[in-house]
Protein backbone atom coordinates (compact mmCIF):
# COMPACT_ATOMS: atom_id res chain seq x y z
CA UNK A 1 0.00 0.00 0.00
CA UNK A 2 2.71 2.49 0.85
CA UNK A 3 6.23 2.33 0.39
CA UNK A 4 7.34 1.69 3.56
CA UNK A 5 9.08 -1.01 6.13
CA UNK A 6 8.78 -5.19 4.66
CA UNK A 7 8.92 -5.88 8.50
CA UNK A 8 5.48 -6.96 8.83
CA UNK A 9 4.08 -8.32 12.48
CA UNK A 10 0.74 -9.52 13.13
CA UNK A 11 -1.68 -6.83 13.62
CA UNK A 12 -2.61 -5.84 17.41
CA UNK A 13 -5.38 -7.03 18.65
CA UNK A 14 -8.44 -4.64 18.79
CA UNK A 15 -10.88 -4.46 21.38
CA UNK A 16 -14.43 -3.64 20.52
CA UNK A 17 -14.43 0.15 22.05
CA UNK A 18 -12.43 1.96 19.49
CA UNK A 19 -12.87 5.25 20.89
CA UNK A 20 -10.91 3.60 24.36
CA UNK A 21 -8.40 2.75 21.82
CA UNK A 22 -7.71 5.64 20.76
CA UNK A 23 -7.37 7.50 24.02
CA UNK A 24 -5.41 4.86 25.65
CA UNK A 25 -2.41 7.01 25.74
CA UNK A 26 -4.07 9.94 26.82
CA UNK A 27 -2.08 9.67 30.12
CA UNK A 28 1.11 9.62 28.47
CA UNK A 29 1.19 12.51 26.34
CA UNK A 30 2.71 14.63 28.94
CA UNK A 31 0.48 16.19 31.50
CA UNK A 32 1.60 19.09 34.43
CA UNK A 33 -1.35 20.23 37.06
CA UNK A 34 -1.32 22.81 39.20
CA UNK A 35 -3.42 22.72 42.73
CA UNK A 36 -3.82 26.85 43.26
CA UNK A 37 -4.84 29.20 46.44
CA UNK A 38 -5.32 32.95 45.23
CA UNK A 39 -6.55 35.27 47.09
CA UNK A 40 -8.37 37.85 45.55
CA UNK A 41 -7.74 40.22 43.32
CA UNK A 42 -5.47 37.89 41.25
CA UNK A 43 -5.57 37.46 37.59
CA UNK A 44 -3.83 34.65 35.41
CA UNK A 45 -3.35 34.96 31.64
CA UNK A 46 -3.26 31.52 29.32
CA UNK A 47 -1.41 32.04 26.00
CA UNK A 48 -2.69 30.17 22.98
CA UNK A 49 -0.56 26.94 22.61
CA UNK A 50 -1.35 23.08 21.28
CA UNK A 51 -1.98 22.11 24.60
CA UNK A 52 -5.58 20.55 25.76
CA UNK A 53 -6.46 22.58 29.47
CA UNK A 54 -9.25 22.16 32.03
CA UNK A 55 -10.17 24.12 35.56
CA UNK A 56 -11.83 22.97 37.84
CA UNK A 57 -13.35 25.43 40.55
CA UNK A 58 -13.06 23.80 44.03
CA UNK A 59 -14.11 27.19 46.20
CA UNK A 60 -14.36 30.93 45.87
CA UNK A 61 -14.62 33.67 42.74
CA UNK A 62 -13.81 32.84 39.37
CA UNK A 63 -14.24 34.27 36.24
CA UNK A 64 -12.98 32.63 32.45
CA UNK A 65 -12.04 35.32 29.58
CA UNK A 66 -12.06 34.08 26.12
CA UNK A 67 -11.93 36.34 23.42
CA UNK A 68 -15.05 34.42 21.54
CA UNK A 69 -16.90 34.86 25.11
CA UNK A 70 -15.85 37.53 26.90
CA UNK A 71 -16.03 37.03 30.43
CA UNK A 72 -18.23 33.90 31.72
CA UNK A 73 -18.49 33.43 35.82
CA UNK A 74 -17.34 29.74 36.85
CA UNK A 75 -19.00 28.73 40.33
CA UNK A 76 -18.11 26.20 42.46
CA UNK A 77 -17.49 22.53 41.30
CA UNK A 78 -17.37 23.79 37.72
CA UNK A 79 -14.70 22.53 35.20
CA UNK A 80 -14.23 23.56 31.73
CA UNK A 81 -11.83 22.03 29.11
CA UNK A 82 -10.41 24.37 26.20
CA UNK A 83 -9.73 20.82 23.88
CA UNK A 84 -7.73 23.35 21.29
CA UNK A 85 -6.17 25.48 23.98
CA UNK A 86 -7.17 28.60 23.23
CA UNK A 87 -6.16 31.43 24.24
CA UNK A 88 -7.71 32.81 27.79
CA UNK A 89 -7.69 34.02 31.05
CA UNK A 90 -8.83 33.36 34.75
CA UNK A 91 -9.23 35.95 37.17
CA UNK A 92 -11.22 36.64 40.65
CA UNK A 93 -13.24 39.71 38.85
CA UNK A 94 -13.88 40.97 35.29
CA UNK A 95 -12.19 44.11 36.95
CA UNK A 96 -8.48 42.91 38.08
CA UNK A 97 -6.53 43.65 35.57
CA UNK A 98 -2.44 42.48 34.76
CA UNK A 99 -1.27 39.09 35.82
CA UNK A 100 -0.45 38.18 39.32
CA UNK A 101 1.92 35.19 38.95
CA UNK A 102 5.10 36.68 39.21
CA UNK A 103 3.75 37.26 42.87
CA UNK A 104 2.64 33.69 43.42
CA UNK A 105 4.42 31.51 45.54
CA UNK A 106 5.04 28.34 43.34
CA UNK A 107 6.07 24.88 45.03
CA UNK A 108 7.02 21.66 42.82
CA UNK A 109 5.04 18.91 44.22
CA UNK A 110 6.26 15.89 42.81
CA UNK A 111 7.24 15.45 38.87
CA UNK A 112 3.84 16.71 37.13
CA UNK A 113 2.14 18.76 39.96
CA UNK A 114 2.82 22.16 41.41
CA UNK A 115 1.13 24.43 44.26
CA UNK A 116 0.43 27.88 43.55
CA UNK A 117 -0.51 30.18 46.38
CA UNK A 118 -1.15 34.36 45.82
CA UNK A 119 -1.02 36.01 50.08
CA UNK A 120 -3.23 38.68 50.09
CA UNK A 121 -6.54 39.74 52.59
CA UNK A 122 -9.24 38.94 50.28
CA UNK A 123 -11.72 35.83 49.40
CA UNK A 124 -9.39 32.55 48.51
CA UNK A 125 -10.48 31.40 45.22
CA UNK A 126 -9.00 26.95 45.04
CA UNK A 127 -8.42 25.67 41.78
CA UNK A 128 -7.04 22.23 39.93
CA UNK A 129 -5.71 22.81 36.70
CA UNK A 130 -4.02 21.16 33.80
CA UNK A 131 -2.18 21.19 30.66
CA UNK A 132 -2.13 18.51 28.35
CA UNK A 133 0.34 17.96 25.29
CA UNK A 134 -1.75 16.31 22.81
CA UNK A 135 -0.65 13.47 21.02
CA UNK A 136 -0.80 13.66 17.40
CA UNK A 137 -1.35 10.66 16.11
CA UNK A 138 -3.95 9.48 18.31
CA UNK A 139 -6.05 12.84 19.79
CA UNK A 140 -5.73 15.27 16.51
CA UNK A 141 -8.71 13.92 14.27
CA UNK A 142 -10.95 14.38 17.28
CA UNK A 143 -9.83 17.48 19.18
CA UNK A 144 -10.27 19.31 15.85
CA UNK A 145 -13.61 18.65 15.86
CA UNK A 146 -14.58 19.74 19.49
CA UNK A 147 -15.75 23.44 20.45
CA UNK A 148 -13.26 25.45 22.06
CA UNK A 149 -15.01 25.14 25.49
CA UNK A 150 -17.05 22.65 27.04
CA UNK A 151 -18.28 22.86 30.06
CA UNK A 152 -18.16 19.68 32.26
CA UNK A 153 -22.09 20.55 34.09
CA UNK A 154 -23.02 20.63 30.63
CA UNK A 155 -22.24 16.88 29.86
CA UNK A 156 -22.46 15.41 33.67
CA UNK A 157 -26.34 14.75 33.07
CA UNK A 158 -25.13 12.32 30.49
CA UNK A 159 -22.53 10.38 32.54
CA UNK A 160 -23.30 9.50 35.75
CA UNK A 161 -19.88 9.21 37.08
CA UNK A 162 -19.01 12.99 36.47
CA UNK A 163 -21.09 14.43 39.08
CA UNK A 164 -19.56 12.06 41.78
CA UNK A 165 -16.06 12.99 40.40
CA UNK A 166 -16.61 16.38 40.45
CA UNK A 167 -17.78 16.14 44.32
CA UNK A 168 -14.98 13.94 45.09
CA UNK A 169 -12.15 16.86 43.61
CA UNK A 170 -14.31 19.22 45.30
CA UNK A 171 -13.70 17.74 48.67
CA UNK A 172 -9.67 16.87 47.68
CA UNK A 173 -8.71 19.84 46.77
CA UNK A 174 -10.58 21.89 49.36
CA UNK A 175 -9.21 19.94 52.44
CA UNK A 176 -5.77 18.47 50.91
CA UNK A 177 -4.07 15.68 52.98
CA UNK A 178 -0.71 13.86 52.50
CA UNK A 179 -0.57 12.46 47.94
CA UNK A 180 -3.81 15.45 47.44
CA UNK A 181 -2.13 16.56 44.71
CA UNK A 182 -1.41 12.79 43.26
CA UNK A 183 -5.15 11.87 43.91
CA UNK A 184 -6.45 14.97 42.14
CA UNK A 185 -4.26 14.13 39.28
CA UNK A 186 -5.72 10.91 38.70
CA UNK A 187 -9.27 11.56 38.98
CA UNK A 188 -8.23 14.41 36.16
CA UNK A 189 -7.03 12.01 34.19
CA UNK A 190 -10.39 10.12 34.52
CA UNK A 191 -12.94 12.81 34.53
CA UNK A 192 -11.21 14.63 31.24
CA UNK A 193 -11.25 11.05 29.45
CA UNK A 194 -14.71 10.57 30.96
CA UNK A 195 -15.84 14.40 29.26
CA UNK A 196 -14.14 13.64 25.64
CA UNK A 197 -16.00 10.15 25.42
CA UNK A 198 -19.25 11.98 26.39
CA UNK A 199 -19.33 15.03 24.23
CA UNK A 200 -18.49 12.04 21.42
CA UNK A 201 -21.30 10.13 22.53
CA UNK A 202 -23.90 13.45 22.45
CA UNK A 203 -22.01 15.29 19.38
CA UNK A 204 -24.90 13.61 17.00
CA UNK A 205 -25.36 11.57 14.65
CA UNK A 206 -23.55 12.15 11.33
CA UNK A 207 -22.87 9.77 8.61
CA UNK A 208 -19.58 11.05 7.55
CA UNK A 209 -16.20 12.20 9.35
CA UNK A 210 -13.89 10.76 11.71
CA UNK A 211 -16.79 10.83 14.59
CA UNK A 212 -18.62 8.41 12.42
CA UNK A 213 -15.51 6.33 11.70
CA UNK A 214 -14.39 6.07 15.19
CA UNK A 215 -18.02 5.01 15.70
CA UNK A 216 -18.59 2.54 13.49
CA UNK A 217 -18.24 -1.04 14.37
CA UNK A 218 -16.24 -1.99 11.45
CA UNK A 219 -14.27 1.32 10.79
CA UNK A 220 -13.74 2.04 14.50
CA UNK A 221 -11.33 -0.84 14.47
CA UNK A 222 -9.49 -0.30 11.75
CA UNK A 223 -8.65 3.46 13.16
CA UNK A 224 -7.82 1.88 16.02
CA UNK A 225 -5.74 -0.35 14.97
CA UNK A 226 -4.03 2.05 12.84
CA UNK A 227 -3.60 4.79 15.43
CA UNK A 228 -2.31 1.74 17.68
CA UNK A 229 0.45 1.36 15.68
CA UNK A 230 0.76 3.42 12.63
CA UNK A 231 4.19 1.76 11.74
CA UNK A 232 2.65 -1.50 10.62
CA UNK A 233 2.85 -2.76 7.15
CA UNK A 234 -1.08 -2.33 6.38
CA UNK A 235 -2.28 -3.69 3.30
CA UNK A 236 -5.28 -3.53 1.76
CA UNK A 237 -5.99 -6.77 2.67
CA UNK A 238 -4.72 -6.77 6.27
CA UNK A 239 -7.20 -3.76 7.32
CA UNK A 240 -10.45 -5.44 5.63
CA UNK A 241 -9.40 -8.35 7.97
CA UNK A 242 -9.35 -6.20 10.93
CA UNK A 243 -12.72 -4.75 9.43
CA UNK A 244 -14.13 -8.02 9.34
CA UNK A 245 -15.13 -7.19 5.42
CA UNK A 246 -14.19 -7.68 2.19
CA UNK A 247 -11.44 -5.28 0.33
CA UNK A 248 -13.70 -3.86 -2.12
CA UNK A 249 -16.71 -3.04 0.42
CA UNK A 250 -14.15 -1.95 3.02
CA UNK A 251 -12.45 0.45 0.75
CA UNK A 252 -15.55 1.76 -0.46
CA UNK A 253 -16.95 2.49 2.91
CA UNK A 254 -13.07 4.01 4.62
CA UNK A 255 -13.54 6.31 1.39
CA UNK A 256 -17.10 7.28 1.51
CA UNK A 257 -17.44 7.94 5.09
CA UNK A 258 -13.84 9.41 5.82
CA UNK A 259 -13.03 11.06 2.96
CA UNK A 260 -10.41 9.59 1.26
CA UNK A 261 -9.07 6.41 0.88
CA UNK A 262 -6.91 4.28 3.84
CA UNK A 263 -3.21 4.55 2.21
CA UNK A 264 -3.63 8.61 2.45
CA UNK A 265 -5.29 8.58 6.12
CA UNK A 266 -2.46 6.27 6.96
CA UNK A 267 0.39 8.40 5.05
CA UNK A 268 -0.65 11.97 6.50
CA UNK A 269 -0.91 10.42 10.39
CA UNK A 270 2.39 9.20 9.68
CA UNK A 271 3.65 12.84 8.21
CA UNK A 272 1.70 14.06 11.41
CA UNK A 273 3.75 11.58 13.95
CA UNK A 274 6.76 12.29 12.00
CA UNK A 275 7.22 15.55 12.19
CA UNK A 276 6.01 15.45 15.96
CA UNK A 277 9.22 13.67 16.48
CA UNK A 278 11.67 15.35 14.43
CA UNK A 279 10.47 18.80 16.14
CA UNK A 280 11.74 17.26 19.73
CA UNK A 281 14.82 18.04 17.68
CA UNK A 282 16.82 14.32 19.38
CA UNK A 283 15.63 12.05 17.34
CA UNK A 284 17.26 11.42 14.15
CA UNK A 285 15.32 11.09 10.26
CA UNK A 286 16.82 7.48 10.48
CA UNK A 287 15.24 6.92 13.50
CA UNK A 288 12.09 8.32 12.63
CA UNK A 289 12.02 6.45 9.55
CA UNK A 290 12.32 2.94 10.94
CA UNK A 291 10.25 3.58 13.88
CA UNK A 292 7.25 4.33 11.50
CA UNK A 293 8.51 1.24 9.23
CA UNK A 294 10.22 2.72 6.33
CA UNK A 295 12.74 0.28 5.06
CA UNK A 296 15.20 3.73 4.51
CA UNK A 297 15.62 7.06 5.36
CA UNK A 298 15.86 7.60 1.70
CA UNK A 299 12.24 6.14 1.22
CA UNK A 300 10.88 7.89 3.94
CA UNK A 301 12.43 10.53 3.51
CA UNK A 302 10.37 11.24 0.05
CA UNK A 303 6.96 10.60 1.52
CA UNK A 304 7.55 13.11 3.99
CA UNK A 305 8.52 16.17 1.33
CA UNK A 306 6.15 14.75 -1.28
CA UNK A 307 3.17 15.30 1.74
CA UNK A 308 3.97 18.26 3.62
CA UNK A 309 6.74 20.10 1.05
CA UNK A 310 9.52 20.31 3.13
CA UNK A 311 12.05 17.98 4.01
CA UNK A 312 12.70 15.96 7.30
CA UNK A 313 15.74 17.47 7.88
CA UNK A 314 14.48 21.22 8.04
CA UNK A 315 11.78 20.29 10.60
CA UNK A 316 14.15 18.97 12.96
CA UNK A 317 16.68 21.40 12.57
CA UNK A 318 14.17 24.25 13.34
CA UNK A 319 12.28 22.09 15.84
CA UNK A 320 8.99 23.03 14.95
CA UNK A 321 7.34 20.27 15.83
CA UNK A 322 5.85 19.82 19.14
CA UNK A 323 5.08 22.78 21.17
CA UNK A 324 6.55 23.23 24.21
CA UNK A 325 4.62 22.25 27.20
CA UNK A 326 3.92 25.31 29.33
CA UNK A 327 1.20 25.33 32.17
CA UNK A 328 1.27 29.10 32.39
CA UNK A 329 3.02 28.67 35.99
Amino acid sequence: MLDHSSRQPSPPNIPMDALSEVLQDFRLSGVIYGRCELRHPWSIAFPEQQLLRFHFVSQGPCWLHTEAEGWQALNEGDLVLLPQGIAHRLASAPDVEGDCLKSCQITKVGSNVCEVVREGDGATSTLFCGSMALNAQALDPLIALMPPIIWGCDVAGNDPIIGPLLTAMTAEASQPQMGSATVLSRMADLLVARLIRCWVNCSGAATTGWLAAIRDPHLGRVLAAIHRDPGHNWTLESLAGVAGQSRSIFAQRFSAVLGEGAARYITRLRMQLARELLGQGHISVAEVAERLGYESEASFSRAFKRTTKVSPGVVRRSKSGRTDINFGF
